[in-house]
């Protein structure tokens, strides 16, 4: 399986639009190669070098194995169509619903884009964080794919 998007390349620099510095709106993520036997996808976005240990910047899950991307600036509700098909978002860090952009207060952090293919049904409620997500995905994890963006902000 691989995760990659047209916004940035991996390791490579998160444009500024998606960050607190410019618009903060999502990029647009894209996969392929998903598991025949996938019955749902999760991404979660989070930051490994925040104060904090994990600083989270995006749930994503009950997305049906048949999408392909998310769109560029998904709306920061919790239930969203792409496709004529619903997912479902969940909480951050901040703590809100959708994305929130990096947004380090000092030096250059990596950001992870981690996509999930789920033996799990779309079913999962609404408001979950990284952590219950990843509760109720344990067990369920058919295959996992990466791409990694990096940020610092100009001052």
């Amino acid at each position: 399986m691989e995760i990659f998007s047209s916004a940035f390349t991996h390791h490579a620099a998160i444009p500024s639009q998606y960050t607190c510095d410019g618009e903060n709106i999502s990029p647009p993520v894209a996969w392929r190669h998903v598991p025949g036997n996938t019955q749902s996808l999760a991404l979660i976005c989070d930051d490994p070098d925040a104060s904090n240990g994990d600083w989270v910047h995006w749930v994503v899950y009950n997305i049906p194995p048949q999408l392909t991307a998310l769109p560029e600036s998904l709306d920061k509700q919790a239930t969203v169509e792409v496709e004529s098909r619903q997912i479902t978002q969940g909480i951050n860090s901040w703590p809100r619903i959708g994305y929130g952009g990096p947004c380090p207060p000092s030096g250059t952090h990596r950001y992870f884009f981690k996509l999930y293919a789920l033996s799990l049904a779309a079913q999962l409620q609404a408001n979950l964080s990284k952590k219950a997500l990843l509760d109720k995905m344990q067990g369920h994890i058919l295959a996992e794919a990466q791409l990694m963006g990096t940020y610092a902000r100009q001052r």
